[in-house]
């Protein structure tokens, strides 16, 4: 065989096995049109923990007070005070040891609307009462607060609603803790029987302290 054939004969050769070799590559896998996959997502969410609150609420805020009891030297003008709800929702792990809460309670002056002279907020006094102590059994209104008109009902009583007196409380957070309790009074204003007519307004502040 001479040269020429050679050349070409290993050409035919170089060529085929060429071809052979691309036949066998793998192709690329193709995903037909319209076909869906799949992911799937997941994750956990732990449950929101808050610690508890100890809140104050109360059911209204205005109470007009009506005559009622009235005697020739002393008139008498009576209400209730708006259901007062004490909510504790923390656990007894939450309350700081040797707490104890309390809801205070103060007037201001009777101010009249036409420029009457004021009626001191001395004049104001109130019988607070439990309603629902709850189930702690921790937890007890205050006492009687009369008026500068009254003898005292107990020693030193009859002061009004000038300073912070005693709604209602409790000697142990902790015991108290995780319930509800609720409590209003009974208001009543006494003045001398020649009080200048008009309408008057005080704002009584109930405060929650620990």
């Amino acid at each position: 065989m001479n040269t020429r054939k050679r050349q070409h004969l290993l050409a035919a050769c170089a060529a085929g096995a060429l071809l052979a070799g691309a036949a066998v590559l793998p192709s690329p896998a193709m995903a037909e049109p319209g076909d869906n996959a799949d992911v799937e997502v997941t994750v956990d969410i732990d449950e929101i923990t808050e610690p508890g609150v100890l809140a104050m609420s109360i059911a209204g805020d205005s109470v007009a007070l009506t005559e009622d009891g009235s005697t020739l030297l002393v008139r008498q003008f009576v209400g209730t005070l708006p259901t007062v709800t004490i909510t504790d929702t923390r656990t007894a792990d939450e309350v700081p040891e040797g707490a104890a809460w309390a809801v205070l309670g103060s007037a201001t002056d009777f101010v009249g609307d036409a420029g009457q002279a004021p009626i001191g907020a001395g004049h104001l006094g109130w019988k607070p009462r439990l309603i629902d102590g709850g189930g702690t059994g921790q937890v007890s209104e205050g006492e009687e607060v009369v008026t500068v008109l009254d003898e005292p009902t107990q020693p030193g009583n009859n002061v009004g609603l000038v300073d912070q007196e005693l709604l209602v409380s409790t000697f142990d957070s902790g015991g108290a803790a995780g319930d509800a309790y609720s409590v209003d009074a009974d208001l009543f204003l006494r003045t001398p029987a020649d009080v200048a007519a008009g309408s008057y307004t005080s704002t009584l502040t109930l405060s929650l302290f620990e």
